[in-house]
């Protein structure tokens, strides 16, 4: 349950790619107890109709659109599809990621290219598709990034240069945007507990797990919800000065850097 008062976005519609999971879906429930109706693509359609459903039983205001954010016309469609149904677009979340661990020396040049395509040229198409709509009354970007964009990791050479990216481009948008009323801004989490990001990249073995998590300042994951609630207080009146920052959720993992992580992991 959110820590803030209900209502905050009552009216709005939320446009959520990679919706259908994960932290894109915890902050597309957020918005929808929020009050916003609320728009998630992904590019399986099973997993969004869960996931739609799961939105429903919160706020019967819901769309689903299966595409792939490389595809422009795609994303493009979708939004279009979301301002027909619902009339308007006052935030647009960029949620969609691929990633994996891989030694920079062992990783193909299509596994590099595959995630900036979907986490760097994917952010942009949503950013670029959404711009009209968000222009014609004022809105809210925030891309869902991270901490490898800035602390050097191992194993993620491919998603540190992607994350690195989207955090340049925050700035970029937010400068040009500004004009607009379109703020633009990037939330960095953290190791999150029940993503399919931790499920991929932390270490497989319990107690292996527990010492990771307890080598943060903090001593514990993070939650789906923890991460919600800094999404619903960057798009939300609370944060109407804010644009071109990256707020990082992350327990304090940035302030020791990678160095537990090269003492757990064998590569």
């Amino acid at each position: 349950m959110s820590v803030f008062q209900p209502g905050l976005l009552k009216g709005q519609v939320a446009f959520v790619t990679g919706g259908g999971s994960g932290i894109g879906l915890g902050i597309a429930k957020r918005f929808a107890e929020q009050g916003a109706n609320v728009a998630i693509l992904g590019r399986s359609a099973e997993k969004l109709a869960a996931a739609a459903a799961e939105i429903g039983r919160i706020h019967d205001g819901v769309l689903t659109v299966a595409a792939d954010v490389r595809d422009y016309a795609a994303v493009e469609a979708a939004l279009s599809r979301a301002v027909e149904r619902f009339g308007r677009l006052d935030v647009l979340v960029n949620s969609a990621a691929g990633n994996f661990l891989a030694p920079a020396a062992g990783l193909s040049a299509n596994g590099f290219r595959a995630v900036i395509d979907i986490d760097l040229n994917g952010t942009f198409n949503a950013c670029r598709a959404a711009f009209s709509h968000l222009s014609v009354r004022g809105g809210s970007i925030l891309s869902i990034t991270a901490t490898q964009a800035w602390v050097p990791t191992p194993l993620q050479c491919h998603a540190g240069a992607a994350k690195a990216g989207i955090a340049k481009l925050t700035q970029d948008l937010a400068l040009e945007w500004g004009r607009s009323k379109v703020r633009v801004n990037a939330l960095a989490p953290g190791p999150i507990a029940g993503t399919e990001g931790m499920r991929r990249l932390a270490p497989t073995d319990d107690t292996s797990r527990d010492q990771f998590a307890s080598a943060l300042p903090l001593g514990r994951w993070g939650t789906i919800d923890e991460i919600a609630d800094a999404a619903l207080f960057l798009v939300s009146p609370a944060a109407a000065f804010i644009t071109g920052t990256t707020l990082v959720v992350d327990g304090g993992q940035a302030l020791i850097g990678s160095a537990r992580m090269l003492d757990l992991m064998q590569f």
